[in-house]
């Protein structure tokens, strides 16, 4: 069969098959070329899902005749140099408009800035109309209409009418956050109008806009930068989640991805803070060289290629590891919001999904007794770290104290952000008085923190305190578990658990973490056993041993039952104050509400 050369029209409907794949894709690059073109205000209307219409209004500098007929040949661009090492453009590949032609019924009309006339130029199909005069305000406005109909068998593929326009609706959402100078304008006749005015530097105002007030209240701003990468933005608290990681959005100079490196690095950096099924709400914008970046990895430009990838990762981690550490402490507002929606007539509590299950642990209540290194170990030590529980004491009911005197021994409430206890209620709930309202505190979810932190501590410095059982518990096992946890036997003793070979299909557990005081060994080993084998992969458990301090956390914290007296409490409170992260246990359910006095006396009609 002998080689001929395709036709043009051909060439740019194959180009249109990578960069055309719907109408959000049409969508962005028409949005792209407006932004790139300096526009302050863009305006993007659509009906039937964008097949039917889609048309972008733009104010940017505009085009004259002779630039229009450029515009729709392939690899025409203003936008690239001779290099693509020095890319700061959104748009460079000059193949969008030719693309969209050759499968839709395109006219652009345009007015140059200043120019007393504008310009018109149609494509259907492929095919050219020459450029005619047209009145036209400075500007660009592109139309593009039955889109595919040159390729009938594209759209067999398209989804419904409401799922494309709610993925048009995606890509302007994008733009918006990136770039908080424009105003934008979504409307038409399948959805209801939906702007997103400018909000000049305050980009956390534009991201409000399109994530909810709630954010503003919940996020927590990054500013970091390594080998002249600079990574600014903002993370959200771990308790303010989603079920889905459509809340992530990553910008690198000013370009949307969805790169799974940034992705991948934010579940990282978000380990054993969220829980399963749950995603956290963050906004990365990335700014660096250029030449350090290669955004020509695929048509649609939504994934780019860092040089020093692991450098990339190590910055996203890091940056969202510190501003928990140093704010993420924080309740996510929305858990008092909740509460006081509650209270309201007519409220019925939501119906949990299956992916906002919280996963919690299903082994028995047993009663806590400290080891040598106390509740919480090492170096704090309090009234709370050296208790110890008769078994009556679990019956006990509860201990009521006057709400406005400070109890005997305890500093005055104005001293703390989680106030003085008060009270505890249903043998699990702490509720402590503030200066300005008062907190409810979750025990069980906030030691499990304060016991999660102490074994972190533990994986980066000596080997944690251990207690010696009297007699070695005997725990039978399938031999490919026995050798994945001796495998792993260094790494479980600097948690204090010392386990040993007690012949074939059998592991002898000798020591475990004083910390956690009387605990289940036979549960704890074979959860381990179960987690090494999920995760041991070339790389070893060493990556993993948090998940592991995690899981020997939750098996030694204090249990929902448990009657505390109120010295107890305050040392609860005292520590949870100076531990990083403590408004999330390890499963990322918050540790405590907080209700401000405002909110308690609007629920009386005072306010």
């Amino acid at each position: 069969m002998a080689i001929k050369q395709l036709s043009e029209t051909l060439i740019n409907q194959i180009a249109a098959g990578e960069v055309i794949e719907r109408p959000a894709s049409a969508a962005k690059e028409l949005i792209e070329n407006a932004i790139d073109a300096g526009a302050t205000r863009i305006e993007i209307a659509t009906a039937g899902g964008g097949k039917s219409l889609l048309r972008i209004t733009d104010n940017g500098s505009g085009m004259d005749s002779t630039d229009l007929e450029l515009a729709v040949r392939r690899h025409c661009t203003s936008k690239l140099s001779d290099t693509l090492d020095d890319i700061h453009s959104l748009g460079f590949r000059g193949e969008a408009l030719p693309s969209i032609g050759s499968v839709a019924k395109v006219i652009i009309t345009s007015r140059k800035q200043g120019a007393s006339e504008g310009a018109e130029i149609a494509l259907s199909g492929g095919k050219v109309s020459p450029v005619r005069p047209a009145a036209a305000n400075p500007g660009t406005v592109v139309e593009v209409r039955d889109l595919f109909f040159a390729t009938p068998a594209r759209l067999k593929f398209l989804k419904s009418e409401r799922a494309e326009a709610a993925a048009i609706t995606e890509v302007v959402k994008r733009m918006a956050i990136a770039f908080p100078k424009i105003r934008f304008t979504l409307s038409g006749s399948d959805r209801s109008t939906l702007e997103f005015p400018a909000t000049g530097e305050d980009h956390l105002a534009r991201i409000a806009q399109i994530l909810g007030s709630d954010f503003r209240d919940n996020a927590i701003a990054l500013d970091a930068e390594r080998e002249d990468v600079q990574l600014s933005g903002f993370a959200g608290v771990p308790t303010f989640n989603r079920g889905n990681s459509a809340h992530q959005y990553a910008f690198v100079n000013g370009r949307p991805v969805q790169d799974k490196l940034i992705l991948s690095a934010v579940r990282g950096a978000y380990a054993e803070t969220i829980p399963h099924g749950r995603y956290p709400i963050v906004v990365l914008s990335f700014t660096l060289d250029p030449a350090l970046v290669d955004v020509n990895v695929h048509p649609a430009k939504s994934d780019v290629r860092f040089r020093d990838p692991g450098m990339v990762r190590g910055l996203v981690v890091g940056a969202v590891r510190e501003a928990l550490t140093r704010e993420g402490d924080r309740s996510s507002t929305k858990g008092a919001s909740d509460m006081l929606r509650a209270f309201r007539p007519g409220y019925r509590p939501p119906q949990p999904s299956p992916s906002a299950t919280w996963t919690t642990q299903s082994s028995p209540y047993r009663p806590f007794t400290p080891g040598a290194a106390g509740g919480f170990g090492e170096p704090v030590q309090s009234a709370f770290d050296t208790m110890t529980v008769p078994a009556a004491r679990a019956e006990m009911p509860v201990q009521p104290m006057r709400p406005d005197t400070e109890t005997a021994g305890v500093e005055p409430v104005e001293r703390f952000p989680l106030g003085a206890a008060r009270a505890q209620v249903h043998k699990n709930y702490i509720v402590a008085q503030t200066p300005d309202g008062l907190v409810i505190v979750d025990q069980h979810a906030a030691h499990e923190r304060l016991v999660y932190e102490s074994l972190r501590t533990a994986l980066r410095g000596r080997r944690l305190p251990s207690q010696g059982l009297l007699i070695p518990e005997i725990i039978d096992l399938p031999e490919e578990d026995c050798d994945r946890l001796m495998a792993h036997a260094a790494d479980l003793d600097q948690l204090g658990l010392a386990i040993e070979r007690f012949g074939p299909g059998a592991i002898a557990v000798r020591e475990t973490p004083a910390m956690l005081g009387e605990v289940d060994a036979d549960a704890l080993v074979r959860q381990l056993a179960d987690e090494i084998a999920e995760w041991d992969t070339a790389g070893g458990l060493a990556a993993k041993l948090e998940y592991v301090a995690a899981t020997m956390a939750c098996h030694g914290s204090v249990r929902s039952g448990r009657v505390l007296r109120v010295e107890e409490m305050n040392a609860l409170l005292r520590k949870m104050e100076e531990t990083p992260g403590s408004g999330q246990c390890n499963h990322g359910r918050p540790t405590y509400v907080e209700l401000k006095l405002s909110d308690i006396e609007r629920l009386f009609g005072r306010s």
